[in-house]
């Protein structure tokens, strides 16, 4: 059954959709509800926990201005799947080569493509697609590029490349025992020193105009100034970015699988869509810059991905356009434990308990990965069942993280 409640602490009122909120999550919505720059409710999803300044699973609907923290440093960050003419019989008992193969086949974690496979590729055919209008947002800034060593050099390379943390590329089984791929993974080094330096700018831009904010964090930029044209200019960048990077990925993800199963075809358009990001749309009678931080747009019959833990289901689903929460939904679990508390209470053997049949990796470098420090994502549907509708429920079986 859906939850939803509304909590009034602040200039605005606080829609959620979840019973399990930390003090500290709470706290940072109420810090958003605050600001001079939301003039409608904000919208907490199921999957709500603490972030940076803002919190992670909230939908935030601003008036004339942006919050770069509330987007974060991994701007473009979402997902992507697609399903393929192939059964689960059509896969070898053992999964482990071709986890081999994907791992293999795309740059992990740290790791990007090397400069000399790149170069006349198309690869870099799309990269210099992509070049001129950054060249004139870096021209502008030229302090983004002073952030990054290599800068053309990585933001290039590091096109088609998955990162590390919570990012990963899985294979999964749905209902009628169909093969999805599934991937997640957003606007890797480039994404972060966009958000870093705008973030930066916009705290020093509330010092000179002496603005007083309930956190540092969600130091905002204002309609009709340079700096908000050319972060909003950025920001389209980098989310443009990140979709292609998922393209990239997937490309390099199924060229692999094709040399270890059967021959197939993807049955599916591939849904590619941004959980991190921002949005120009109208809800409320008024065209307002929507930042799903942690969120997905769930327009009515808009297909989106809803992933769980690397132990646990992951969903399809359809959106219900419900203009309470502007037609969005959680971006999955959520965490219930930060990656330092998983790690000081889990251990190894926890991780493999909980990882028993999925192919992955099991040692203690991805131990904050591990499924017990998410939200159930049982739950989790159970709470926003307002908000979307279920179209296939995936189940892991093999899960490549960086």
């Amino acid at each position: 059954m859906a939850i939803q409640w509304t909590l009034n602490k602040g200039r605005v009122p606080i829609k959620i959709w979840t019973r399990e909120l930390e003090y500290e999550a709470l706290q940072q919505l109420i810090n958003l509800s605050q600001l001079p720059i939301i003039a409608h409710p904000i919208a907490a999803m199921p999957d709500v926990h603490p972030g940076k300044g803002a919190t992670v699973g909230a939908v935030i609907p601003t008036v004339a201005a942006v919050i770069p923290a509330a987007v974060g440093v991994d701007i473009g960050c979402g997902m992507c799947a697609v399903r393929l003419t192939l059964n689960a019989r059509d896969l070898p008992d053992n999964l482990h080569n071709l986890r081999n193969s994907i791992e293999a086949a795309v740059p992990l974690g740290f790791n990007q493509h090397e400069r000399s496979k790149v170069r006349g590729s198309a690869h870099a055919r799309q990269a210099r697609h992509m070049s001129d209008r950054l060249d004139v947002i870096v021209g502008k800034h030229p302090g983004i590029m002073k952030m990054q060593r290599h800068f053309n050099e990585t933001w290039v390379c590091q096109l088609g490349t998955l990162g590390g943390g919570n990012h990963f590329i899985e294979l999964c089984i749905d209902e009628a025992e169909q093969i999805w791929v599934m991937l997640h993974s957003g606007s890797r080094g480039i994404g972060n020193v966009i958000g870093r330096y705008f973030i930066a700018a916009a705290q020093k831009d509330m010092r000179r105009h002496k603005v007083n904010l309930p956190d540092k964090d969600l130091a905002y930029l204002s309609e009709g100034s340079e700096l908000f044209d050319d972060y909003v200019e950025a920001l389209d960048w980098a989310q443009e970015y990140a979709m292609e990077n998922r393209r990239m990925l997937l490309a390099l993800v199924l060229e692999s699988l094709a040399a270890g199963l059967p021959p197939f075809k993807v049955s599916e358009e591939a849904i590619n869509c941004h959980h991190n990001y921002v949005a120009r749309e109208t809800h409320c009678g008024e065209r307002l810059y929507i930042t799903r931080k942690g969120a997905i747009r769930a327009g009515e019959g808009e297909l989106g991905i809803i992933p769980g833990s690397m132990g646990a289901k992951s969903f399809i689903v359809r959106g219900l356009g419900n203009s309470t929460s502007y037609c969005s939904c959680s971006h999955g679990a959520g965490r219930r434990m930060s990656r330092s508390e998983a790690k000081r209470f889990f251990s190894r053997r926890d991780l493999v308990e909980q990882t028993e049949g999925i192919e992955c990796r099991k040692d203690g470098g991805v131990l904050d990965e591990i499924p017990g420090a998410y939200k159930d994502i049982d739950v989790v549907m159970a709470n926003q069942s307002d908000l979307v509708e279920i179209v296939h429920t995936l189940k892991q079986i093999l899960c490549v993280k960086g």
